[in-house]
């Protein structure tokens, strides 16, 4: 029987390799075991930052409804207890996107939300 080397599944699975590590620096790029390094860094980072973008645009959304909120003479933490007592249930990426396309509409909310924490 004939000894079975494997040739073309390595080639393949170096082809694989090279094809993630595309873009990348120097050797990470072409020389094989550098770009398998390479690549399973980078697969880390993009697995941790999945989940750290969602903790980045949570804050953002939070910034800028404390500036839409402070137009308007409530704090950030003030404009949301007076909407969640009104009954208002909207999450922070709508109200941020309200707040930056929406002034009128943002208004009308902070307004809301003034009231019923005075009453």
């Amino acid at each position: 029987m004939a000894r079975v080397k494997g040739g073309k599944t390595s080639h393949a699975r170096h082809r694989k390799v090279i094809k993630m590590a595309k873009g990348y620096r120097g050797r990470a790029k072409n020389c094989f075991r550098i770009a398998v390094q390479r690549v399973e860094k980078g697969l880390q980072y993009a697995y941790r930052d999945r989940r750290n973008k969602k903790r980045t645009f949570r804050a953002l959304w939070i910034q800028r409804i404390n500036a839409a909120a402070r137009l308007h003479g409530l704090k950030y933490s003030t404009f949301m207890n007076g909407l969640k007592k009104s009954g208002i249930e909207l999450d922070r990426k709508v109200l941020a996107d309200i707040a930056v396309n929406d002034a009128d509409g943002f208004k009308a909310l902070a307004e809301t939300a003034g009231k019923a924490l005075k009453s």
